[in-house]
């Protein structure tokens, strides 16, 4: 077989299809692949460039053909798109990102390791848990609605509906009522559970990480976004700079620019939802205590001066962002703006 330099690989639950070409860009091979033959056939071949889409397994097919010798290299799939010539199928995808991994400006994803990986589960596992749990929470207060039994919102709103529940001798409600309701409370409370059970797991590898400790010296970002920022990111050098790390999570203004005139609309939103969903949080909780307490950080009151809370609390967050990107990179802690001298 000649030499293979660069092998696109389309990867999927069961059927894989590999796109391999040599030195001059001629193409060697392109066949289908069963989940089982794939590393047999990866191991078989000189150590190359092998191109993935980054999506679902991508990490995992990464590290065990690192481990082979090969030089893996993951991608956006929105990135690899445009290099498709034909109508979609596995071929055509295989080629596609065959094409799209020798591109000089291509950008590539950090493969992400196992431990990277297990904090990432205990985070998707608890957003899930409390999903479920505001779901929960919301069919007992309409269900109980229905009787005119209204509780305050929050969390101790809802234990008064809980009680009445599982209060025997009330009798606002039937007991075919009671009885449906007390599955739904002993749910909610098993989730309460489940989700405080993760919040000590994550507060645990917050604290065996030294990274994650340096990260939650930042106002803002505390044991849970601190984690999940080492976690996703990981190699924070793999990005230019904050300000490329802020466009990753979707923090930067969507541009739609054209003939010399900028037009900046509403955050890109791109990139990962959950972190973003995390530095905003973190930066409302600032904002807020800014707003009733004040501050000393001089950027945030001339912000909050000329912007509205809404705005600011993203800037914020944009700002968050950039900060750590820095104390990644540089190794170093965060210290507190100091207010200049008049």
């Amino acid at each position: 077989m000649t030499h293979v330099v660069t092998v696109g690989l389309d990867i999927a639950k069961n059927v894989f299809h590999a796109h391999g070409v040599d030195e001059n860009g001629e193409v060697v091979f392109s066949r289908k692949l069963r989940r089982a033959k794939v590393v047999a056939f990866f191991a078989g071949l000189d150590p190359c460039l092998i191109g993935i889409e980054a999506c679902g397994t991508s990490h995992h097919w990464a590290r065990v053909f690192t481990q082979m010798g090969h030089e893996v290299k993951l991608m956006p799939p929105a990135y690899v798109k445009p290099y498709v010539k034909s109508q979609k199928n596995d071929a055509a995808d295989a080629e596609a990102i065959c094409e799209a991994v020798t591109r000089p400006t291509m950008r590539f994803a950090e493969v992400k390791s196992i431990e990277q990986q297990s904090v990432l589960v205990m985070h998707r596992t608890r957003a899930m848990l409390i999903r479920h749990r505001t779901r929960v929470g919301n069919s007992i207060r309409s269900h109980l609605g229905e009787f005119g039994i209204i509780a305050p919102i929050g969390r101790n709103g809802l234990y008064r509906l809980i009680e009445i529940v599982e209060d025997e001798e009330d009798v606002t409600i039937t007991d075919i009522t009671r009885h449906c309701l007390a599955h739904l409370a002993g749910q909610y409370r098993l989730l309460q559970e489940q989700i405080l059970d993760l919040d000590r797991q994550i507060n645990k590898c917050h604290r065996a990480s030294e990274m994650s400790r340096r990260l939650a010296t930042i106002p803002g970002i505390g044991p849970l976004a601190a984690s999940a920022l080492v976690a996703s990111i990981g190699n924070a050098s793999a990005f230019k700079s904050g300000r490329s790390l802020a466009a990753f999570i979707g923090l930067v203004p969507r541009q739609s620019s054209s003939g010399g005139k900028n037009k900046l609309g509403r955050i890109s939103k791109r990139g990962d939802a959950y972190l973003r969903w995390l530095l905003v949080a973190g930066a409302m909780a600032v904002v807020r205590y800014a707003q009733r307490h004040g501050t000393r950080r001089p950027w945030l009151i001339q912000l909050l001066a000329r912007r509205p809370g809404k705005t600011a609390i993203v800037a914020l967050a944009n700002k968050m962002a950039r900060m750590a990107w820095a104390l990644m990179v540089s190794g170093e802690t965060y210290r507190e703006p100091t207010t200049q001298a008049s």
